[in-house]
């Protein structure tokens, strides 16, 4: 069977389970009230207004009710009735009869399995026998349509499979995904907290998280010297009139926040770092010898995302962008672009990350500027592509109102696909700014924009960095690197002198000298992550040698004192992404 078959066959009957799941609550809660239910990946949910609140601890009863209807072998029969007749079938279910008036159809779809009957375009497996192994994975909140404004559903969520083998490595790889969490792992590891009593969306860096992005930042800051890259810095706010300029105010201002007025005169916070890069370049007229001019900020923007959303720092509403806008001539363009991705492809790969997905994204329905130009950006960016014969899939309509993009999501150690970098090709922006170059003709020359991250936002790729490698971050960019714990009190002045020389060769390093069980110390310090344990005693102290263990459990041995800062410092120097 084709992927393309499978694929169809796995999500329909994921969307007939939806069905099926939908007659098990209504057989539960006679009175329930009904939104949708959809097939999605790897699973399904339904909406459902109920009379209480449901908890997880009300999933198996309605599993059970649904391995019943599997069992009775119910037909899927597909009827064709009238708009009338459909608002008469589904009367006391408003979500329903909002949805048949939406459609505007004369003609209305239904399917009917057992005591149940739906709104639905199907398609639906023959009977409900055929919906194999499945298993309901937890209840949320959800908006009817998605509206804030609207009341608040009962989500159930399920996942479905062909088989009971697919479904328990499903079911593993979810578990695994929890241990993972960088949420969990975020407070176990003392990384970042979230304080909605400050405001929800807002990222806290404690010192080892912070110690963990200054790393990345500053090891970006380096490579983006390399290659030609200024390194600038912007305000957080600006009028609303430069937005205006933008376009930000027509096109996106539903992610802003509400403007603040100052001396009479209204400000926003920046959801972008562009128009400031602009008005930097703008402060001098600039030769077609000047170009490339490349711009790279460390960004802290603030875009608006609902509250439900919001999910630890994969979502949030104050975030810093790696960002860099490039300011080059037409004929410069691809050669730019061509960088960006390499640059890309390398920062991804000393990070860990060596699969990804490139996504070509295309012009949107709400955009600026004429098509020519559109077009022009859009072949810039396949051409490059296709140069440096990299797979890609075409998003239609998921450019930004300015220009067409290159979106680049990369896959963790679990095969999970995270928002990474993008580039971005704008004729738009120097049109609405009037940026511009003095070409060798000695005439003003439009200037072409190149907006670009290459690890997306630190939020975001810290979250991923963290969940890929399950806390345990490479050696070289472990918050604490090296614990030294002294076996016996005697052992204190010896593991201190080794304390103060690992430290002052800028080694991350934390002695404990606790008046604890030696294993106990071990164990902490491996829930920890830290990748090397020194331990201490009479022998160690007598040979000014220290015993190594890896956060692994593998005990190295004794070895020199000089032989084991030579090891940190080859894995430091080096990034190895192994320990050593």
């Amino acid at each position: 069977m084709a992927v393309e078959d499978k694929a169809q066959k796995l999500e329909t009957m994921r969307h007939s389970a939806s069905h099926v799941m939908a007659e098990a609550v209504k057989s539960i809660f006679p009175d329930a009230k009904f939104g949708i239910g959809p097939a999605i990946e790897d699973g399904f949910y339904y909406d459902f207004e109920l009379p209480r609140p449901l908890a997880v601890e009300d999933l198996p009863s309605i599993e059970a009710k649904m391995a019943e209807i599997i069992a009775a072998d119910q037909p899927f029969k597909r009827e064709e009735i009238n708009s009338k007749a459909a608002i008469k079938l589904f009367n006391g279910q408003p979500y329903k009869i909002e949805l048949i008036k939406d459609l505007g159809e004369e003609q209305i779809s239904i399917y009917t399995n057992g005591e149940f009957t739906d709104l639905c375009r199907g398609p639906h497996v023959k009977s409900t026998k055929e919906i194999k192994a499945f298993k309901l994975t937890s209840v949320a909140g959800a908006y009817w349509r998605g509206d804030e404004k609207r009341p608040m559903l009962q989500r159930i969520y399920g996942v479905a499979f062909d088989s009971r083998a697919d479904l328990d490595a499903y079911l593993k790889k979810i578990e695994e995904a929890a241990k993972r969490d960088h949420r969990k792992l975020g407070k176990e590891l003392d990384l970042f907290s979230l304080h909605e009593e400050a405001g929800p969306g807002l990222v806290y860096w404690h010192p080892k998280g912070a110690t963990v992005r200054q790393l990345i930042e500053d090891f970006w800051k380096i490579e983006h010297r390399r290659r030609g890259y200024d390194i600038v810095y912007s305000p957080h706010i600006a009028k609303v009139h430069l937005w205006e300029i933008s376009g930000h105010w027509n096109f996106y201002r539903e992610n802003m926040y509400s403007p603040m007025e100052i001396d009479g005169i209204e400000y926003v916070v920046k959801p972008m770092n562009c128009p400031f890069h602009i008005l930097m370049y703008k402060t001098q007229m600039r030769s077609y010898r000047n170009l490339p001019m490349r711009y790279a900020e460390l960004g802290t923007v603030y875009r608006y995302e609902r509250s439900g959303v919001l999910h630890g720092l994969a979502r949030v509403r104050g975030f810093t962008q790696d960002d860099a806008h490039i300011f080059c001539r037409p004929d410069q363009i691809e050669s730019e672009v061509k960088d960006v991705v390499e640059l890309a492809q390398f920062m991804l790969k000393s990070f860990g990350f060596s699969e990804y997905e490139m996504m070509l994204s295309t012009r949107p329905e709400k955009y600026v500027g004429e098509v020519k130009e559109w077009d022009m950006a859009t072949d810039a960016l396949r051409n490059v592509l296709e140069k440096l014969k990299i797979q890609y899939k075409v998003d239609p309509g998921e450019g930004v109102f300015y220009g067409p993009k290159i979106d680049i999501k990369l896959k963790d150690a679990l095969g999970r696909l995270w928002q990474g970098p993008t580039i971005q090709v704008d004729f738009q922006m120097p049109e609405r700014f009037d940026v511009n170059y003095i070409g060798e003709d000695g005439q003003e020359h439009r200037t072409v924009m190149i907006h670009r991250t290459v690890l997306g936002s630190m939020e975001r790729f810290f979250a991923c960095l963290a969940e890929h490698y399950a806390g345990a971050f490479p050696a070289w960019l472990a918050p604490i690197q090296v614990v030294i714990i002294p076996i016996a009190d005697r052992h204190g002045d010896y593991a201190e002198k080794l304390f103060k020389d690992l430290r002052s060769k800028d080694v991350r390093v934390q002695l404990d000298d606790r008046s604890e069980r030696m294993n106990l110390k071990i164990r902490e310090a491996q829930l920890n992550k830290i990748p090397y344990m020194l331990i201490v005693g009479d022998k160690e102290m007598e040979s000014g040698a220290v015993s190594v263990r890896l956060r692994t459990g593998e005990d190295l041995g004794a070895q020199s004192f000089a032989d084991f800062e030579k090891r940190v410092k080859a894995v430091v120097e080096s990034r190895t992404l192994d320990q050593l």
